[in-house]
């Protein structure tokens, strides 16, 4: 059996693989949900061991789209909050089995190996896709959402994204960019974690409701990392913090446009 490893934690990764192998599993492993549906779709493995928390297509979206390309793959949820309406939307996603961390590997292997719930029974296959015709290289092109209350901040990051060839909005709070997403859906929205009226923790349900192939990446100059891990399970593709480097900014702005890109192919 072919078992993918999908966590953003090295480590966790590291004795996951380790543990599998020894019970004579074939193991892949990724470090975001943009990895994992790659693999998955280039690899075909039989059954995916997925974190919800994982930057770049994590969370419930990132099992949507496993499962949407292969319902019959065996999946199975490590989260690391025990929330019951996270637990019901990875369920109600397609997924075989909930584990919340700390989990054993004598109960990961006894669910990846036994018998398949009645509920995930597999299904074959489809045929391998022959590959894509290359394009050619273009310059930085995508409309983009900056949502900060601080005016200095918009304003800077408007001139940089200007700079690298993307067209940009700005929004004060998170009032301000739900309606501006629904007026126009962007192509990726920058959203402050935390700002006045309604915040972008708040915010983030209606947009990923509204616009669910808007990509959203949360900004927060907070090292609160698990307000912004929560917000990965919930839908946000990806976050930054404060201060930021241009160069990962501009990276994580050009994964969410690849996945946008993938997502429409």
């Amino acid at each position: 059996m072919r078992v993918l490893i999908a966590d953003d934690d090295p480590e966790v990764r590291d004795v996951l693989a380790e543990s599998f192998r020894m019970e004579g599993l074939d193991v892949l492993e990724a470090s975001n949900g943009l990895e994992a549906l790659l693999y998955v779709k280039r690899d075909r493995p039989d059954a995916v061991v997925l974190d919800l928390m994982m930057p770049r297509l994590g969370g419930v979206e990132a099992l949507k789209r496993i499962h949407d390309f292969n319902p019959g793959i065996r999946v199975l949820v490590v989260t690391g909050t025990d929330d019951p309406e996270l637990h019901r939307q990875a369920t109600a996603s397609g997924a075989a089995a909930v584990f919340t961390k700390p989990v054993t590997i004598a109960a990961l292997v006894a669910a990846l190996t036994g018998p398949t719930p009645a509920a995930a029974s597999p299904a074959p296959p489809p045929p391998r896709p022959g590959p894509a015709p290359a394009k050619p290289a273009a310059a930085p092109t995508g409309r983009i959402l900056v949502a900060d209350d601080n005016p200095e901040v918009r304003q800077m990051l408007e001139d940089v994204l200007n700079s690298l060839g993307y067209t940009t909005k700005t929004a004060a709070d998170g009032t301000e960019a739900v309606r501006a997403v629904i007026a126009d859906a962007p192509d990726v929205v920058l959203l402050d974690v935390y700002m006045p009226g309604l915040s972008g923790v708040g915010a983030l349900p209606t947009i990923v409701a509204v616009a669910p192939n808007t990509k959203v990446i949360m900004i927060s100059g907070s090292a609160n990392l698990d307000v912004l891990k929560r917000s990965l399970a919930f839908g946000a593709h990806d976050y930054v913090t404060k201060p930021f480097e241009i160069s990962s900014l501009s990276r994580a702005i050009e994964t969410a446009l690849a996945m946008r890109r993938l997502e429409g192919s």
